[in-house]
């Protein structure tokens, strides 16, 4: 039975000991197709990392607004202070604001217009909220492919040194199309899951603003709906 290298014992002073081998070894062992796309990978990886953290703190500053924020807009409203209102949504400065801003200047038109302006200006702030948002859902999908095709290229070099071996398999000549092919797979898989799971997070982190944005314009247009 084929022992792979890491496996196979060595004798030192008389005793049996197990060779073990790092990330850094396997990774080099996995010759230059295998490194060049390790490397892709690992860049991938630092993009998604630093899109989940950046969409992450910029959804989390888009959600938070002051709990009385409403109230102090709809007495404003009430007592025709339009300027003390429009200066209150510009002080908070949230896509909940900016979309109540937005239907405070068109007050004194038709209720179907204010509704219209407030969709428009929430599609913009949805836009804004899931800027990049899709390259982290590329690189889920696009991660494991790459890693596959490593691992094509590697079983590819091992069957060309089966080939060109004589009939004499040497599990030393397959090591680094055994290495290319298991390395890149193994990271792909990784890179992918990290990118999907960063990916739904932001998702479901997002439709919660969403649902912020469509509750509170709602209840400014019921606001405005009400009979004086």
């Amino acid at each position: 039975m084929l022992q792979t290298p890491q496996e196979t014992p060595e004798l030192v002073d008389g005793e049996s000991v197990e060779k073990t081998l790092s990330i850094i070894e396997l990774i080099s062992s996995g010759g230059a197709a295998g490194q060049i796309i390790i490397a892709i990978l690992f860049v991938l990886l630092i993009v998604a990392t630093y899109i989940y953290f950046e969409r992450l703190f910029a959804i989390k500053a888009a959600s938070k607004i002051d709990a009385n924020f409403m109230n102090q807009i709809k007495d404003h409203v009430s007592n025709g202070k339009i300027d003390s209102a429009q200066m209150l949504c510009a002080q908070a400065n949230s896509p909940v604001s900016r979309l109540i801003g937005k239907g405070i200047t068109r007050i004194g038109k038709p209720l179907a217009d204010i509704n219209t302006a407030i969709e428009n200006a929430g599609r913009l702030e949805i836009y804004n909220l899931e800027k990049n948002v899709s390259v982290l859902a590329t690189i889920s999908g696009a991660a494991p492919m790459i890693g596959f095709l490593g691992t094509v290229i590697g079983m590819i070099l091992s069957i060309f040194e089966i080939a060109n071996s004589g009939g004499q398999i040497d599990i030393k000549l397959l090591a680094d199309g055994l290495y290319t092919a298991m390395t890149t797979t193994v990271a792909g898989l990784i890179v992918g899951i990290v990118g999907y799971i960063a990916y739904n997070h932001l998702v479901v982190k997002t439709d919660k603003v969403v649902y912020q944005m469509e509750a509170n314009s709602l209840e400014f247009l019921d606001h405005l709906n009400e009979p004086t």
